[in-house]
């Protein structure tokens, strides 16, 4: 049975573990707006709203990205420059002196356009929320494989409600991963972090 967007997001809400951040239950500092989680909560459901042709699945968010967005590989830069499909923000999101830009969200959305699939492509992680170092929520680690298998449960919900034509794992940790949760992939791209992004790039095009 396909689940419903109620049960989906309740679950991804639902989370709560030591030194994640939950950017659709919590707020940061940083955030302008007291309901900043529930608007990256309507975030998600927009750019969630189709059945995409392309699921792109990362390792885990970022503090300079899906933290603030809630999106995954969306930063809020690209959020004020209108660059996101069906999602629009008209004002900043963060108070940080300048909006919040993630290099290697830059890189995924850039190829999306230059292929001419960013419409058709929706993004997400294996492990859905952010994962940070003790006492630092503006720093990025791996997620554990216990905390890997606690998310498990959304990550599957993810799967069935968006029934994706096809999925694409963007690194190796992510294509591991996903393998070792016995969830199948079509492809394996490049992380456009360190390097990647020519490699990202051409990888992507070849899956196309």
């Amino acid at each position: 049975m396909t689940p419903n967007e109620a049960e989906l997001f309740q679950a991804l809400i639902a989370f709560k573990s030591e030194h994640v951040f939950n950017p659709w239950r919590e707020r940061d500092a940083q955030d302008v707006a007291k309901t900043a989680a529930a608007a990256r909560v309507e975030r998600l459901k927009a750019h969630f709203i189709f059945q995409p042709q392309l699921l792109l699945l990362g390792e885990a968010p970022g503090y300079q990205g899906c933290h603030f967005s809630g999106i995954p590989f969306t930063n809020e830069k690209l959020l004020l420059s209108g660059a996101i499909p069906r999602v629009s923000v008209a004002q900043r999101i963060s108070t940080r002196p300048r909006p919040w830009s993630e290099p290697s969200a830059t890189i995924v959305w850039g190829t999306l356009y230059e292929l001419g699939i960013a419409e058709q492509t929706v993004l997400w992680n294996t492990f859905a929320w952010h994962p940070h170092k003790p006492q630092n929520p503006y720093s990025n680690r791996t997620p554990t494989e216990a905390e890997l298998h606690k998310g498990l449960k959304v990550l599957k919900l993810v799967l069935a409600y968006l029934q994706p034509k096809r999925v694409v794992a963007v690194g190796k940790v992510a294509e591991r991963t996903l393998q070792q949760l016995q969830i199948k992939t079509d492809a394996c791209v490049r992380h456009p972090a360190m390097g990647g992004a020519t490699a990202f790039r051409q990888g992507l095009k070849a899956c196309m």
